[in-house]
């Protein structure tokens, strides 16, 4: 049985899911060949549905969160746990801390995988533990990733800002500062943001078009004195960025 309105939004997601940031829908119509009134019927259906996100103010469209979540649960399956359950298991043996895998899902983190060494330390971050993205440093390495439109839909209110340790950004705008400064760096960290005494730096793990899906974090005993530390562990960052590239190339993806 055909069904084309289907096929059509679809191949709206599709569409959106190509392009770099949010589009407008006479654009999208002229891409797909598509009438601009279907275009608009078939963009209005998917923004009920989750899917796709309007931003009035640039008349444009970019995915929304249910796409976000549907891509988070295929890297649930068995597949990527199992891929990246021997790539965490080195990694712990070469840096003596305990690493995890995680995927965004909403604007929170959950954790999937999670290996430990020999002498574990107790942390709150373990196998399907939910965390606030934003406070984590695996969270934020997707995050600094994604379109400011994304993000912004992730984080509509300052609600969605909640704090573990009084630490963390309380504001989009602070959380924008944050996410730029990982860009430059080259990899997200986080101090006691999430629990006090210890630290995380993280790399994100990318799809076959060069998005963040997943992310390596390593957790690390760690005091700073107050919140202008300024520790950034390169050379433990670069061991986090061989294992995220090593599952990246193993799922297929391409560096972003």
């Amino acid at each position: 049985m055909s069904v084309p309105a289907l096929r059509r939004g679809l191949a709206l997601l599709g569409a959106l899911a190509g392009h770099a940031g949010p589009v407008s829908a006479a654009a999208l119509a002229r891409e797909l060949g598509l009438p601009r009134s279907t275009t608009y019927h078939l963009l209005g259906e998917l923004e009920s549905a989750g899917f796709v996100v309007h931003l009035p103010a640039e008349r444009r469209y970019g995915l929304g969160i249910a796409a976000f979540e549907l891509g988070s649960a295929y890297l649930r399956h068995d597949p990527l746990e199992r891929l990246a359950g021997p790539v965490l298991r080195r990694l712990v043996d070469k840096v003596g801390h305990t690493a995890q895998l995680g995927i965004l899902h909403g604007n929170e983190l959950l954790y999937l995988v999670k290996e430990r060494p020999a002498v574990p330390e107790t942390l709150v971050t373990d196998v399907g533990v939910r965390l606030p993205s934003h406070l984590t440093a695996s969270g934020r390495a997707m995050l600094c990733h994604l379109p400011a439109a994304h993000v912004r839909a992730l984080f509509p209110a300052p609600s969605a800002f909640v704090r573990r340790t009084g630490r963390g950004p309380r504001t989009l705008a602070e959380l924008r500062g944050l996410l730029g400064a990982h860009r430059r760096l080259g990899w997200a960290v986080e101090d006691g943001h999430v629990t006090e005494g210890f630290a995380s730096v993280a790399h994100p793990v990318f799809d076959h078009g060069g998005r963040p899906l997943a992310s390596v974090g390593v957790t690390l005993r760690h005091l700073c004195d107050g919140d202008a530390c300024t520790e950034t562990w390169p050379s433990l960052a670069e061991q986090v960025r061989r294992a995220a590239s090593e599952l990246t190339s193993r799922i297929g993806g391409q560096p972003g």
